[in-house]
């Protein structure tokens, strides 16, 4: 048996593709490795992931949780102060890595006033009321990133992991049709977020054209089998849609060469 392993620092998007999904407790689909036993017998991955609250957090994370934070136990759910100041992803080795474009386009963050560093304040709504006065009284807002920001965020990452390791680094984009989303005239309105995604989808284009990382194609994917089909709502998708997605990461490893590298277990 040989074996790989990958890094995905990401949400739903990346974790429920690769890993695996579960709905209501049950298994629906069981990532990546159940792609590789039937088209590549004798080769598995090892998976290891991370959630991801957005790039600039990653960036300027040090590995350590800072002290203000590290006496309060919050709950901050699939979000642990553990993954949000973690700098795994620049140095767990790994034969490829993974990442995801969601947070950059949906996330907004908070910011120490004083120390400067970034929270996902995740489940927030059920902190005790003492929690939440302290996250007011210290953090500030910080609004969704540019994508000129975040793409700006990615090429620095992309650098500081490439420092590392030289390995392929494949970044999910994601799909732009918004379930219920019956728009046809946007004159008077804000950013859509069908039309806030087509811009960072079309951002991470020209990021691959400069830097050479791959795309994970989820808005092709999910167009050419039927977004009514794939897509529960704005971020989830069936098991049928993950499995697609596992295939093309899948696809786009083996045109890399990633398998070519694997090592015996």
């Amino acid at each position: 048996m040989k074996r790989l392993t990958l890094f995905a620092k990401g949400n739903v998007d990346v974790h429920d593709a690769l890993h695996s999904c579960r709905i209501g407790g049950t298994v629906q689909w069981n990532g990546i490795n159940e792609i590789l036993r039937g088209s590549y017998p004798g080769l598995s991955m090892r998976l290891r992931h991370e959630t991801l609250t957005r790039s600039d957090a990653v960036l300027s994370a040090t590995g350590t949780v800072p002290a203000s934070m590290a006496g309060r136990d919050l709950p901050l759910g699939n979000y642990p102060t553990t993954s949000q100041f973690s700098s795994a992803l620049f140095t767990t080795p790994a034969d490829a890595v993974f990442l995801s474009i969601l947070p950059d386009v949906a996330t907004e963050l908070v910011r120490h006033r004083t120390e400067g560093y970034f929270l996902y304040p995740a489940d927030a709504a059920t902190w005790t009321d003492a929690d939440r006065r302290w996250l007011r009284s210290e953090f500030a807002p910080t609004g969704f990133l540019t994508v000129e920001q975040s793409m700006e965020n990615f090429t620095k990452i992309i650098e500081k992991l490439r420092q590392e390791r030289d390995v392929p680094i494949l970044i999910h984009n994601l799909s732009s049709v918004i379930p219920g989303d019956g728009v046809h005239c946007y004159l008077g309105l804000d950013e859509t977020f069908s039309t806030r995604v087509r811009r960072f989808n079309l951002a991470l284009v020209e990021l691959s054209e400069a830097t050479g990382i791959s795309i994970v194609d989820v808005d092709t994917i999910i167009a050419r089998h039927g977004a009514d089909r794939m897509k529960l709502d704005t971020f989830h998708l069936t098991p049928e849609g993950y499995r697609r997605v596992a295939e093309e990461a899948v696809r786009v490893l083996a045109d890399l060469g990633v398998f070519d590298t694997a090592r015996e277990a």
